[in-house]
């Protein structure tokens, strides 16, 4: 039995759990918010009660501190050899990984060097790797890529039709995220059905408040929704998915903005909140739907019509799906939906049972059995998936 810490460092936050391995049993799991504020907060369940305080947490370093003492204030650990491994979610690995790694020296090297295909996300991760490797030295720390499950597309997948040097010299290619997920989901899968990995064809829909569709062929990435960043591919939250780039330029006349304003138009403005001008929550779309708000529910059907039109082309691509699995917050609770979507696909066999489809946050077969392509829903569990790696290369 061993136990392993997986890690998610943001720039202002840290999420953790403890797993009991091979068991992928969680011990605890927690937060630390508002990291370098003046109020900054650490959150830990114990025994199933969620224990709060506010504190002074000047950084990563010190936040690691607090948690690593607050699992011997609370019983869960007796000393830190107990943690075998951690397992840190990093955001990008560039086009060099295409599996989890153990961070050594020149693959820190290697991250700094690719800081810029994601600034906002990949220097944090690195902040709190080395918090973790400064007070666990002796442990191994493992990096899991978001990118590097989609590593296995071929090139007509990941190259953008732009002059080649942007690519050759500049790595503007797509990389794809939320390749933890989809990996989970795709060895998931494969268990629940007693298949090898390398024979499933699976498209998986992770929409959350970031959403990506994949396509998984012979357990392997050989498309996904999002590109260079996670601005492409369908509408989300609040990101706006793929629109015609001469947007950008005009916008800027018209508006008298900058590229950056834009750009933070399209993040944090665009998607269920820009279309519906009320929330960015599909919860609230649903509801103001139901009571006849038409963007809201206009958001809804925009993202559909989007989800629908990659998983049409993605069945192609794959040569036909063993199944369509939903995912991730929405895509696991949101009834109404996966209905939608659903109905959508009728001209590829899909069917959805209503009754089936009437569950939140359970695994489950939602499509009737006259579909020709079944319909799952299957919680995603990124921790278990960085943990099992982590475990892999002890």
């Amino acid at each position: 039995m061993s136990k392993i810490m997986a890690v998610n460092a943001g720039s202002s936050s840290l999420k953790f759990q403890l797993l009991k391995m091979p068991e992928e049993k969680m011990i605890t799991s927690g937060i630390v918010e508002r990291i370098g504020m003046k109020k900054s907060v650490f959150s830990i369940k114990v025994n199933g009660e969620k224990i709060e305080e506010t504190t002074s947490i000047p950084n990563h370093g010190n936040a690691v501190n607090i948690l690593l003492q607050k699992l011997i204030e609370h019983n869960i650990i007796e000393g830190y050899d107990e943690i075998a491994g951690v397992g840190h979610r990093v955001v990008h690995g560039g086009d060099k990984i295409s599996e989890s790694v153990v961070l050594d020296e020149e693959k820190i090297e290697y991250l700094e060097g690719i800081i810029d295909l994601a600034p906002l996300h990949l220097g944090p991760n690195l902040t709190g790797i080395k918090a973790f490797q400064k007070v666990l030295p002796n442990v191994k720390h493992v990096g899991v890529f978001d990118t590097a499950f989609h590593q296995t597309m071929p090139e007509e997948a990941y190259l953008y039709a732009v002059p080649y040097d942007w690519f050759a010299n500049h790595k503007v290619r797509k990389y794809g995220f939320h390749g933890t997920s989809h990996k989970f989901i795709t060895q998931r899968y494969a268990e629940m059905m007693n298949k090898e990995v390398k024979d499933v064809n699976l498209i998986i829909a992770h929409i959350g408040n970031g959403a990506s569709i994949c396509a998984v062929k012979n357990g392997k990435s050989i498309d996904t929704s999002m590109g260079f960043t996670p601005l492409e591919g369908i509408p989300m939250g609040t990101r706006s998915g793929n629109i015609d780039p001469a947007v950008v330029e005009y916008m800027m006349k018209v508006k008298k903005k900058s590229v950056k304003e834009i750009m933070n138009y399209l993040n944090k403005q665009s998607g269920y909140l820009g279309v519906s001008g009320l929330s960015s929550d599909s919860r609230d779309l649903v509801a103001a739907s139901k009571s006849g708000n038409h963007q809201a529910k206009l958001a809804i059907d925009v993202q559909a019509k989007r989800i629908t039109d990659y998983i049409a082309a993605y069945n192609n691509y794959v040569g036909g799906a063993d199944a369509i699995i939903f995912t991730a917050g929405i895509g696991e609770n949101a009834i109404y939906t996966r209905a939608l979507i659903g109905s959508k696909l009728s001209s590829l066999g899909v069917e959805i049972d209503d009754e089936r489809n009437d569950c939140r946050g359970v695994e489950k077969k939602i499509s009737s059995d006259k579909s020709k392509i079944d319909v799952y829903v299957i919680p995603t569990n990124e921790e278990v998936m960085i943990a099992r790696d982590t475990m892999a290369l002890l």
